[in-house]
């Protein structure tokens, strides 16, 4: 008699059990964090209807492809026919054992790019005086740039799909060092402006690469911040650089600075090669070395061209993805106007003297950099939509001193002060545009609202450079208290964000 009651126990107690899972549930993006809504509660069954039979049995054993398992289905939940996902395990600096070689190597080439991008505001003097050129022509060199960057995003995904990140990020180098020659060799000026396409599109198609390899690694965040922060090394080494080089062997010595640039080009371009290979091959990276915005399904077929277009297309419905687009417009173009013009403000306004000024433009990039470090946290406690607001007015007090201060001193300590404003903004902005948008749109959204950056670091800086030409270069300062303007209108209107706690 207990026998059978215990037997009819156990049968009862069986049936209430949960399914083993189908499937698992695909995190595409693991360095977001998920919302809440994301979670499904629709086919849970209410608690008045009979559970469905468990089928008799031990529990469905789990593959070895399973890393890791999702919750299980709810009784009565109808068994999907979608193929089934794996939930990716993120690799770290050590595992596999490349990565930390990986790592160096998209370190190095940030600092490449901020070599690449410091250097012309200390040798644009010297261009202007070699190629007999106006600030309106030599600043022709920052359309290319833009151009190229903006080529080059929409076809990453391919090439990286085609050749690989080994193969992908060895051309991108080695199409930069192409783009690095006509300033070796001090080839006409139109030469020079198709050499800086060619250093956009690698610089746009190497700077993808990093990020996603970076940001699919344990503790992402962490190490985005290094490799970002070598790009502020880059910034305040390269006008050091470039100013000792002319005050050391002359003003015609101006292109022997990318002598540097071109031997890192090509130490990046092989080091991309060795430390990337066999990359997708890798069983530790199985989910990791997917395509930068692909997903492929189970049968093979990849869904990237659809699927790049539709969400290219909400991106450009979404109203903080149009705001914050131009937020970034505003906010790099600011950052590029000052940091390549204000040496030529200072020796046509103040007199300064090219072999010296020349290194005022590391003190803004030097600030850059201590910000981004040092105050971003502070962002995070006060909260990052009343951090901004500061960081900008003050920005604005301060390009106000750089302009009506007649002291090239107190202008250099001042502008420093404002790049250490400047540093936050772009984590603390970036921060706020994640958590406004859904996990399918931030892909797609960071894509367009990068662009944007990219085309106001190119349209401003030439934009002054013709002003320039026709009123003076003291232009630079009311075109950069404009944007800040600009800056705090479009911050208003972008939506606060709730603060996740996941």
């Amino acid at each position: 008699m207990e026998a059978t009651m215990f037997q009819a126990l156990v049968q009862i107690e069986s049936n209430s059990l949960p399914q083993a899972p189908k499937r698992a549930v695909s995190r595409t993006y693991p360095a977001v964090p998920q919302r809440d809504e994301d979670v499904e509660l629709r086919h849970l069954t209410k608690p008045s209807l009979p559970p469905t039979p468990a089928p008799s049995g031990p529990t469905t054993p789990r593959e070895e492809r399973d890393l890791e398992m999702s919750a299980p289905n709810a009784p009565g939940t109808p068994e999907s026919t979608e193929p089934a996902n794996v939930v990716e395990v993120l690799p770290t600096l050590t595992d596999p054992p490349m990565n930390k070689f990986r790592f160096i190597a998209v370190c190095a080439q940030t600092l490449l790019n901020g070599l690449t991008d410091s250097a012309p505001g200390a040798l644009i003097p010297y261009i202007e005086k070699h190629y007999h050129i106006g600030y309106a022509v030599v600043s022709l060199i920052f359309i290319g740039n833009a151009l190229g960057f903006i080529a080059a995003a929409p076809f990453v995904d391919a090439i990286c799909l085609r050749l690989g990140r080994a193969k992908t990020g060895c051309v991108a180098n080695f199409l930069m060092v192409l783009g690095y020659l006509p300033f070796v060799l001090a080839a006409p000026f139109p030469v020079i402006v198709v050499g800086y396409f060619f250093i956009g599109w690698g610089t746009a198609v190497t700077l993808a690469i990093g990020n996603v390899f970076t940001a699919n690694l344990q503790n992402g965040t962490i190490f985005l911040g290094t490799m970002h922060g070598t790009y502020g090394i880059g910034g305040i080494i390269g006008p050091l650089i470039a100013t000792s080089i002319v005050s050391h062997l002359g003003p015609d010595a101006w292109n022997r600075y990318y002598f540097l640039t071109l031997a890192l080009g090509t130490f990046n371009g092989l080091n991309f090669l060795w430390s990337f290979w066999n990359y997708e091959n890798e069983a530790t990276s199985t989910h990791a070395n997917q395509s930068l915005t692909t997903v492929t399904s189970a049968g093979g077929q990849s869904t990237a061209p659809r699927a790049e277009l539709s969400a290219m297309l909400r991106a450009f419905k979404s109203r903080v993805v149009l705001l914050g687009a131009t937020f970034i417009f505003a906010y790099q173009g600011a950052e590029v106007s000052i940091s390549n013009w204000v040496i030529s403000f200072l020796i046509a306004t103040r007199n300064g003297d090219p072999t010296s000024v020349g290194n005022v433009t590391s003190g803004f990039w030097g600030g850059i950099t201590l910000g981004r470090f040092v105050l971003s946290p502070i962002g995070a406690r006060i909260g990052e939509k009343r951090f901004v607001y500061l960081l900008t007015i003050g920005a604005a007090v301060f390009q106000l001193l750089v302009w009506f201060v007649p002291n090239i001193i107190g202008e250099a300590v001042s502008l420093a002060i404002v790049g250490l404003l400047l540093g936050p903004i772009y984590p603390c902005s970036a921060t706020v545009f994640t958590r406004s948008l859904s996990r399918q749109e931030q892909v797609s959204g960071l894509g367009v609202i990068s662009a944007f950056g990219s085309s106001g670091g190119a349209v401003a800086p030439f934009t002054t450079g013709l002003l320039a030409q026709a009123a003076g270069t003291f232009v630079l300062h009311p075109i950069a208290i404009g944007l800040f303007g600009a800056m705090m209108v479009c911050w208003y209107t972008i939506p606060t964000p709730r603060k996740r706690t996941e």
